[in-house]
């Protein structure tokens, strides 16, 4: 079985609502939620779900109501009767914060989610997808992101949306989050201080600063929210799709805007088919010479660079000015744990430079399997060569305890293990 993971196919755009109601179409429990939105600290608030049609496709529409009934509706909605369907009052008073809900900074939003039943992954996604929220806007306005003021944003619907995608995000559990481009409208849209160009500001800063990819559409108006787009940003696994997989739910969730194209949201779960052969990823080859270190140090370095997530480390005897004996180090590692790497090599070397490669490598797929011998079960990798050969490797930690404890050299438990691989 492969890996579970969703992708957001975006075509009509992404907001809070349009998330929060996709994910919950793909059959996820609803009570599990109202009892986490329930333990926010807001003022009151309604939510309603219902399925409504956008384009003759059915799709689940989640609103937030506030006490004001200003809930956004959409025109022309039919509704169809549904297990889904709800109108639930949620007793939770806000009584901490003494000032308008419209203006709630960074600081005020992140304690009501700390304050909350949440759990903490759940926490970190919301907080998190506000973060990025308030960076986007602090650009936008040219002030500091603790000096951000949500207005929109900051309203309890734009609270709920973000903690129930990130309850709902948490309750999946999946390993990877795959989004298509982003489609986005043209023109303007009009929102409490005036009128903006689409896409508006925090929008356009979210895509410049995450790398996320936009497509411009014909459709008048906005498509992407700052809400969505911060969703989007902060959820997106920045990996390749894969080529092959398994879809095994669908969700659908709907927008309050009518355009051409139908206006949903589609969430696929999916599971992910290792492909056969080779796959390409990016690697980063770091080195530096090395001739005032004492062996000991040498050592004491590679262990640290293995234990923080090195992909490889070794040392090559080279010949340096005036015919001084020394070591290159070399460290093979991914973009994301290279700086700390850096800084390790920098802490426990004199070194005062590294030199840095970006290299494209091929790896053949493998899967962890075990194997039953003679001694016991033992953990290997299956390495896929192709469609119809691959090679099986013992786990070489099991071989060295079966070693310890039988007291026999590592060839002979090593060679009788593989004998005993049913190929």
């Amino acid at each position: 079985m492969g890996n579970r993971a969703l992708y957001f196919e975006c075509y009509s755009g992404i907001s809070g609502d349009m998330t929060v109601a996709a994910l919950l179409d793909l059959g996820l429990d609803i009570d599990t939620l109202l009892n986490y939105l329930n333990s926010l600290k807001l003022e009151k608030f309604n939510i309603n779900i219902d399925r409504v049609h956008k384009n003759s496709i059915s799709a689940l529409k989640f609103d937030v109501i506030l006490n004001d009934n200003s809930s956004i509706k959409t025109k022309g909605e039919q509704h169809e009767k549904t297990k889904l369907s709800s109108s639930l009052k949620l007793k939770s008073v806000r009584k901490e914060h003494k000032h308008s809900h419209e203006h709630r900074n960074l600081y005020d939003i992140q304690k009501i989610i700390d304050d909350s039943v949440l759990t903490e992954n759940a926490k970190r996604i919301a907080k998190g997808i506000f973060e990025i929220i308030a960076k986007a806007e602090a650009k936008a306005h040219g002030i500091e992101i603790n000096d951000v003021h949500f207005h929109e944003v900051g309203a309890v619907d734009s609270i709920v949306d973000v903690v129930a995608t990130a309850v709902l995000i948490d309750e999946l559990s999946v390993k990877n989050i795959y989004f298509s481009p982003i489609s986005e409208g043209r023109g303007t849209t009009k929102i409490q201080h005036g009128i903006l160009p689409v896409p508006v500001p925090a929008v356009a800063n979210i895509f410049a600063q995450n790398d996320l990819i936009m497509n411009l559409t014909d459709e008048d108006g906005e498509m992407i929210t700052p809400t969505g787009a911060g969703i989007a940003a902060f959820l997106n696994s920045k990996n390749k799709m894969p080529d092959k997989f398994k879809i095994k739910r669908i969700g659908l969730g709907a927008g309050s805007k009518d355009f051409s194209r139908a206006n949903i949201l589609r969430v696929f779960e999916i599971e992910e088919l290792e492909a056969i052969g080779t796959d390409e990823d990016e690697v980063y080859l770091l080195e530096t010479n090395i001739d005032d270190s004492t062996g000991e140090n040498l050592g004491f370095i590679f262990q640290e660079l293995i234990d923080n997530g090195a992909k490889d480390v070794y040392y090559t005897p080279i010949y340096m000015k005036k015919n001084r004996p020394a070591y290159m180090l070399s460290v093979i590692t991914d973009e994301v744990k290279k700086e700390k790497l850096e800084d390790i090599i920098y802490k426990n070397t004199t070194s005062i430079g590294i030199r840095e490669q970006r290299l494209k490598r091929r790896i053949l797929n493998r899967e962890l399997i075990t194997i039953n011998t003679k001694y016991g079960d033992i953990n290997a990798k299956k390495i896929l060569i192709d469609d119809c050969n691959y090679r099986i490797q013992p786990e070489f930690e099991d071989i060295k305890n079966i070693c310890k404890r039988e007291g026999l050299g590592f060839s002979k438990v090593y060679y009788e293990v593989l004998s005993e691989i049913n190929y």
